[in-house]
């Protein structure tokens, strides 16, 4: 592999429109990395139990990930700002209404209620970033052929970095809030930045993504008028896609778009998100793990303060590798990637539960965090090729919230191990979670194949309606 002749991040970035999203993007994705890391350093603190700490968190998680992907369906269907304005407020709502509960002794049983909203509310802007970029690289804007497709994967290796990035700063800016000022802090600070950033996200409605409900001919003639002020030259016009033409634009390659403007079946009709969700929750399970073990490991041994620069330095790796992997070139399939990634993740996890020194762990979580991005960044690589733009919001959220549902279960199995056995034994639930994923993805490799490496599946199978095969890698 190499970088030669690759767009990179340069020229990602030129593309007409993108710097609208792209920053109020960043600031609205922030507080995703500060929820269930703030719940359990307040849950903790208010019941000094951290199997009760990640329960609580876990039911934010799988709230989030039942829900995530409805709501991600529902922006498919009728634009991103119609979901994310009162998303954003019920989240903020819901979240201050669990920390009142936490603080004021509330019973066990009304904080696992008030979870439920405030994980359900969760705003999906990265999910909705990617999508907006898709729309952008798909219709060609500023790319042709193998430019695209390159610029496509630099596009979720730049996503892929944003969100490390989020995880850096979210779990050092929660833990030093939650201990340097209030165990509530943290959460009324992601409650906040959810707020303020998912409104100005929201606000940016000339780069979201063609609504694919049928449109009046206004409704339609509205929705190009804003797309053509992106400047998204070449693009597809909303008329297009209504008329049934599904061209892409005037320099990029021909895209058959069937029902673009007709409500799609769910994304996960399509075998390779279903394999990439089992896929995600064992990356989600790295997460989980994680947060709680570390917070576990960090109070047992009398430095609370630092826990989260113990996941910061996870995060960095994260952020460092998926960099790197947006600057490379790469000459194999995506699917080859991913099943070359993940093994090297499954292994670097092993040795977690045995580290019991604090710049050991460092390490070690470095090294996890390096092996993580390039397995993140090949997944939501191949969404692109294998699911039509009708349904991608859809599909993005499928694995976010997989992550997040990964993340869950194991906050609450690594809660419990902590509680009954230690901090080391929390340490084995990512080990456990990528090794159950790796056997999933090995077994069901096949279904990942994309034009470029195999048989494209046909409409009827996929479940979500049909496009040409693109290069993607």
């Amino acid at each position: 592999m190499g970088a030669a002749g690759k767009p990179g991040y340069r020229q990602l970035l030129r593309t007409p429109g993108a710097w609208s999203f792209v920053l109020p993007g960043f600031a609205a994705r922030q507080p995703f990395a500060m929820l269930t890391i703030g719940i359990v350093l307040l849950i903790q603190h208010t019941s000094g139990s951290y199997g009760i700490a990640g329960a609580v968190s876990a039911t934010a998680g799988v709230s989030m990930a039942v829900f995530a992907p409805q709501g991600g369906k529902l922006a498919d269907r009728f634009g991103q700002a119609a979901v994310l304005v009162p998303g954003v407020l019920t989240h903020a709502a819901s979240v201050t209404l669990l920390t009142v509960l936490a603080l004021g002794g509330a019973p066990l049983w009304a904080l696992f209620v008030a979870a439920v909203p405030a994980g359900a509310s969760v705003p999906q802007v990265g999910p909705m970033v990617r999508a907006r970029w898709a729309a952008l690289l798909g219709d060609g804007a500023g790319a042709t052929g193998g430019a695209r497709a390159s610029l496509q994967t630099t596009a979720a290796a730049f996503e892929s970095v944003t969100d490390e990035f989020t995880f850096v700063i979210g779990p050092v800016l929660t833990t030093a809030l939650c201990t340097g000022v209030h165990p509530a802090a943290g959460l009324l600070a992601e409650a906040t930045l959810s707020l303020i950033g998912g409104l100005l996200f929201a606000a940016q409605r000339h780069t979201q993504p063609a609504p694919s409900r049928p449109r009046t001919p206004a409704r339609t003639a509205r929705w190009g008028a804003r797309r053509t002020s992106a400047g998204a030259g070449g693009a597809e016009t909303a008329g297009a896609k209504t008329a049934g033409a599904g061209a892409a634009g005037a320099s990029g390659p021909q895209r058959a778009e069937s029902g673009a403007h007709r409500p799609a079946a769910s994304a996960l009709g399509v075998p390779g998100v279903r394999v990439l969700a089992v896929v995600f929750l064992g990356i989600g399970s790295v997460f989980g793990g994680l947060q709680v073990s570390l917070t576990a490991f960090t109070e047992e041994i009398g430095q609370p303060g630092i826990n989260g620069v113990l996941y910061g330095v996870f995060a960095a790796g994260n952020m460092v590798a998926g960099i790197v992997c947006g600057a490379l070139s790469w000459r194999r399939s995506p699917q080859q990637r991913l099943l070359i990634a993940y093994p090297l993740l499954t292994l670097a996890t092993s040795a977690l539960w045995a580290v019991h020194a604090v710049p050991l762990l460092g390490a070690l979580g470095l090294l996890v965090g390096l092996c993580i991005a390039p397995a993140l960044i090949t997944g939501y690589t191949l969404v692109d090729a294998l699911v039509p733009a009708t349904a991608r919001t859809e599909a993005f959220t499928w694995l976010t919230g997989a992550v997040a549902l990964g993340q869950a279960g194991a906050a609450t199995a690594a809660g419990q191990l902590a509680d009954g056995f230690g901090p080391s034994a929390g340490f084995v639930v990512p080990l456990a979670g990528t090794g159950l994923a790796l056997t999933t993805l090995v077994l069901l490799r096949g279904r990942l194949a994309t034009p470029s490496t195999g048989p494209v599946v046909s409409g009827s199978t996929r479940g979500v309606g049909h496009r040409e095969a693109v290069t993607v890698d």
